[in-house]
C-alpha cells in the first residue's frame, strides 16, 4: 500500500509535465535558449503539432532541433514523447515500446549526473530528468507494470522534492507545486485508506494548489495546456463541479482539436452537464475523421449515454455500451475508466427491465473499474 500510494502521488505530480522541458535545450548554457525567441517559437510550434497528432510536421521540427543540438538529451525526450502520442494510449504490447523506453532512459542517463550548482542550469537539467522519468512512470503505472515502477519511483522521489525549491527560476514549476499542494490533501479524501501514508509527505494546501496551477496556466512557457488539463480534471473528478471544469476543457479543445484525450474530456464534461445536444453535435463532427480506434471506442460509450439520456432509446444505448466495452478491452487497463461508464449505463438499463441480478453485476463491474465512485452518470 505504501509503495502504491507514493507511486501514485509522484506520478500525478509529473505525469502530465512531459512538455515542460522542451525549452530546456542545453544544460551547459545558462538559460541562453530560453532567451532565444526564434527557438522558443519553433519549440512551441513543435509542441502544438505533437498535441494535435501532426507528426510529420513534428518530425521536421525534431530534425531542425537535432541539427542545432546534435546528441543532446532533449532530442531523446522529444522522440520519446512523439512515440507516446503516436501510439496513444501506449500499451505494453506496442511494437514501439522498446524504442520509447530506450529514448527516455537515454535522456535520464545523460542528465542524471549533471546538476550544475547554478540554480538556472540546475532547474533546466532537473526538469528534463524529471519529465523523462515522469513519462516512463506514466506508461508503467497506466499499464500496471509494477515491477518497473518500483525501482524508478524510488529514484524519482528525491529529484522531485528538490524541484520545489526552484520555482523562482521557472514559472512552469508552479505546475508541480500546485499539483502537490492540491493532491496531497485531496487524494486522501477520495481514498481515505491512504491517510496514514499521507503523513509521510509534508502538508499541502488545496486552495493554494489551485492558485498555483492557475498561475502556471497563465504564465508558464510550455505548461499552460497541462495546467488547464489538470485544473479540468480536479474540478471534474475531485470536486464534481462540472461548470467550473468546462471552461478549461473548452480552451484545450480550441487549441488542440485533434487530441483524443482532450476530446474525451470535453465530451464527458458536456454529458455531465446534461448538454446532450452539444455533445451529440460534437461527436457527429468528429466521428469518422480519424483512424484512431481508441477514439472510436470512446465514442461508442458516449453515444450510448446520449441514446440513454437524451432519446430514452435503451435498446440502442445497450448496443452502444456493449460495443464500447468490447472495443475498449484492447486498451486495458487504460480504457477501464471509460468502460466503467458503459457498465453503469448497462446497470441502469437492467434496473429499468427489473433485472436485479444484471443490475448488481454491471454496477459492481463499473465500481471495480473506476477510481472515482461518484462519477457514474446515474443522475
Amino acid at each position: 500500500m505504501k509503495l502504491r500510494s507514493i507511486t501514485q502521488v509522484i506520478i500525478f505530480f509529473i505525469r502530465r509535465g512531459l512538455f515542460a522541458v522542451l525549452l530546456i535545450l542545453n544544460c551547459e548554457i545558462s538559460g541562453q535558449i530560453i532567451r532565444d525567441t526564434s527557438t522558443v517559437s519553433l519549440i512551441r510550434y513543435g509542441i502544438s503539432n505533437i498535441y494535435n497528432y501532426r507528426f510529420e510536421e513534428a518530425e521536421r521540427i525534431k530534425d531542425s532541433l537535432a541539427a542545432l543540438y546534435p546528441d543532446h538529451p532533449v532530442i531523446n525526450l522529444y522522440e520519446g514523447m512523439m512515440i507516446y502520442w503516436k501510439n496513444f494510449p501506449l500499451l505494453p504490447s506496442s511494437p514501439d515500446r522498446s524504442s520509447f523506453e530506450a529514448e527516455l532512459n537515454r535522456c535520464i542517463e545523460l542528465t542524471d549526473n549533471y546538476f550544475n550548482p547554478d540554480p538556472v542550469n540546475k532547474t533546466e537539467c532537473l526538469l528534463m530528468n524529471l519529465c523523462a522519468r515522469g513519462l516512463l512512470l506514466t506508461f508503467y503505472a497506466d499499464n500496471n507494470i509494477s515491477s518497473e515502477v518500483t525501482a524508478l519511483v524510488r529514484q524519482t522521489y528525491r529529484p522531485l522534492m528538490n524541484s520545489f525549491s526552484l520555482t523562482s527560476h521557472s514559472s512552469d514549476l508552479f505546475y508541480f507545486t500546485g499539483i502537490y499542494n492540491y493532491y496531497r490533501e485531496a487524494y486522501v479524501k477520495v481514498h481515505p485508506v491512504y491517510k496514514v501514508v499521507a503523513f509521510l509527505f509534508p502538508p499541502g494546501n488545496m486552495k493554494q494548489g489551485v492558485e498555483e496551477l492557475e498561475r502556471c496556466s497563465e504564465e508558464s512557457m510550455v505548461l499552460q495546456a497541462e495546467s488547464l488539463f489538470i485544473l479540468a480534471w480536479i474540478r471534474m473528478h475531485f470536486e464534481n463541479d462540472y461548470l467550473k471544469s468546462l471552461p478549461f476543457c473548452e480552451k484545450l479543445i480550441a487549441r488542440y482539436p485533434d487530441n483524443t484525450l482532450y476530446r474525451s474530456m470535453y465530451i464527458k464534461n458536456l454529458l455531465l452537464l446534461k448538454k446532450y445536444q452539444e455533445a451529440e453535435d460534437y461527436i457527429n463532427r468528429t466521428a469518422g475523421n480519424t483512424k484512431d480506434s481508441f477514439h472510436d471506442a470512446l465514442l461508442h460509450v458516449f453515444s450510448g449515454l446520449i441514446q440513454e439520456k437524451k432519446y430514452n432509446n435503451y435498446s440502442l444505448a445497450k448496443q452502444q455500451f456493449l460495443t464500447g466495452i468490447a472495443a475498449l478491452s484492447a486498451y486495458e487497463p487504460y480504457g477501464n475508466g471509460f468502460a466503467a461508464f458503459a457498465y453503469f449505463g448497462l446497470s441502469r438499463i437492467a434496473a429499468r427491465e427489473d433485472d436485479k441480478q444484471s443490475k448488481r453485476y454491471y454496477h459492481r463491474k463499473g465500481m471495480d473499474l473506476t477510481d472515482f465512485k461518484s462519477l457514474t452518470f446515474d443522475d
